[in-house]
């Protein structure tokens, strides 16, 4: 089965090279950085990547009204919590490390990689955190939040019902008041991951409800905290509340996370932030688990793309054409051959330049939390690229990486399936990358009189005017061209989307795509310019910044050139994508 080794090198350049992150926090120099990504490594390799294909074929079980999850999990969650791996960037007043974002999105990374499934259950639980942290009233943080951060209890998000997914204005689940403050909870949500499992002792559900009152729509929307087991005033856990699993999902990945269907009969829940304003607290945990699925898109293709680095290296096929390579061998090595090195090559390129979109996108969110709006507005901005853009070419990578594998990259014995199953659903769940498209299109830029995609591109224009080394030209000016590409594509949806509002929507996967690539050629001329800056300066590891600019500068030259087709298709307008009636499919 495929090993996974963490690439703290790359990692450690983009922290420190790349976003200089002990500027914005001293704590966060190499060496501290190092030591965590270093303990980090080893709890990835050695607990979670051997349970990843285990999680695979055994799956979770629904016994008695019980899920058990995969044998070995348990102990790898007690292993997590021991080492405060769930904490790491949570508030020091409930338990937490209170590291930055960033460090906790690294971290992340090496999670997910070695095991996607797994890594869902705490992942979850951090986004219910930060709901209850930036919502909660202070009784409710003090109860639920230390338990929580320490994973003794898990936290899940249920929005999506039988007969509504993204359109949650459907949603029928009800929130009854009660005489006491607290709500009856009756529905039923499908599609919850982690909503039930044996690695807790509570789940703190957080639940998408319409109470009296509310009107129509999401605007009648409120979001409750209904525990599996309540809470007693002291903490100590009560009687189990009035939920339960009805079954567990049959799915194509993720096997390891129980995703379940969630009956809520009556079930006690407690109001979470202000009454119909539900939509408003569940988008705090919205928009930090896209930009973590966007993270799951690349993470679980640097997996990939590791084995198929290690398989091109030893499997003998055929000779090189230029000469044998392998003279004393029956064959050459698959990396000999240009097709192969095109396939490596196009998910190396993009997986350093996603961690290095990922990235900067946790250190903005880390600046928005300490009050800076530009950064605020930007990662808004950002943020449906970020998901959409990464998990799409994440999914991509990993088919590339079975590829290289042939024939034995299609069976199970390989591993490789498991990595294309996992990362598919990463493409749709938390807002499916259409909407994600229609988002960007059709809010994003707008939002605030597009003052933040303006801001985006004055800080595309002045990266490439920043670096007149003639070295840097590969680089500047192909992100120039596409950035000037992604610009008319803006203006022909503000000529035509107003009085055509399909010919924006008909686009708005390609601006979606373009706009990725865009800020993956941005990310690359910051890591060119890094590197030469390190070679100039006499840097030791002169293979690694060579290497880096080879990269870039393959991405530069055969990944970023999609964008002219996709301005081709945009400007094609609706009439080719809406020309059929709906009888003629």
């Amino acid at each position: 089965m495929p090993n996974y080794t963490a690439n703290t090198r790359d990692m450690q350049f983009v922290l420190h090279e790349v976003l200089r992150a002990s500027e914005a926090n001293e704590e966060m120099d190499r060496e501290f950085t190092g030591a965590v990504l270093e303990a980090a490594t080893k709890v990835a390799s050695e607990v979670l990547a051997p349970l990843n294909a285990v999680g695979d074929t055994e799956g979770c079980v629904l016994e008695n009204g019980i899920v058990r999850t995969p044998d070995g999990f348990k102990p790898a969650f007690a292993a997590m919590k021991e080492g405060g791996w769930t904490a790491l960037d949570c508030d020091p007043a409930y338990g937490g490390q209170g590291m930055p974002y960033l460090l906790n999105c690294a971290v992340g990374e090496m999670f997910v990689s070695a095991n996607m499934a797994f890594n869902m259950y705490q992942g979850l639980t951090h986004g219910a955190v930060s709901a209850i942290h930036t919502h909660g009233s202070d009784a409710q943080k003090a109860l639920y939040l230390p338990k929580m951060i320490a994973c003794d209890w898990t936290g899940t998000m249920n929005l999506t019902e039988p007969h509504c997914g993204t359109d949650l204005g459907l949603l029928r689940t009800k929130a009854e008041p009660q005489a006491d403050g607290s709500f009856r909870i009756t529905g039923q949500k499908i599609f919850i991951s982690a909503g039930d499992h044996d690695l807790a002792e509570n789940i703190i559900h957080l639940v998408l409800a319409k109470a009296p009152g509310g009107g129509e729509g999401t605007k009648g929307i409120s979001l409750f905290i209904v525990p599996k087991v309540l809470v007693n005033e002291d903490g100590t856990l009560g009687a189990r509340n009035a939920v339960s699993v009805g079954k567990i999902e049959e799915k194509m990945g993720i096997h390891g996370n129980a995703t379940c269907v969630m009956n809520y009969d009556g079930a006690t829940g407690y109001l979470l932030g202000d009454l119909h304003k539900g939509m408003r607290a569940m988008f705090t945990m919205m928009n930090e688990a896209r930009l973590g699925v966007g993270l799951q898109g690349y993470a679980v293709a640097e997996a990939a793309y590791q084995a198929a680095v290690a398989y091109a290296r030893d499997r003998l096929q055929g000779r090189a054409v230029t000469g044998a390579e392998n003279p004393q061998g029956p064959a050459d090595p698959l990396i000999v051959h240009p097709d192969i090195r095109r396939m490596l090559m196009d998910q190396k390129s993009f997986l350093e330049g996603a961690r290095a979109f990922t990235f900067w996108g946790a250190q903005l969110i880390d600046r928005a939390h300490a009050g800076d709006a530009a950064a605020e507005g930007l990662i808004s901005l950002l943020t449906p690229v970020i998901k959409g853009f990464l998990t799409d070419k994440g999914f991509e990578g990993t088919v590339l990486a079975q590829q290289v594998f042939g024939g034995h990259g299609y069976i199970e014995e390989q591993g490789m399936s498991q990595f294309a199953r996992d990362a598919r659903i990463a493409m749709i769940y938390e807002g499916a990358n259409g909407v994600q498209a229609l988002d960007l299109v059709g809010r994003k830029l707008a939002q605030d009189g597009g003052k933040h995609v303006m801001a985006f591109f004055e800080m595309v224009k002045a990266e490439c005017k920043a670096h007149d080394d003639p070295r840097m030209a590969p680089f500047t000016e192909a992100l120039k061209a596409a950035s000037k590409q992604l610009q008319a594509a803006g203006m022909f949806f503000m000529q035509n989307g107003m009085k055509t509002p399909n010919a924006a929507l008909a686009g708005s996967h390609d601006f979606l795509h373009m706009m990725g690539h865009v800020c993956l050629g941005l990310m690359w001329v910051r890591m060119a310019a890094a590197a030469h800056a390190a070679l100039d300066a006499g840097a030791g590891d002169r293979d690694f910044y060579e290497t880096k600019i080879a990269t870039g500068r393959y991405y530069m030259a055969r990944q970023l050139p999609a964008c002219a087709a996709h301005l081709a298709r945009i400007e094609s307008g609706a009439d080719p994508v809406m020309a059929l009636a709906a009888e003629r499919f």
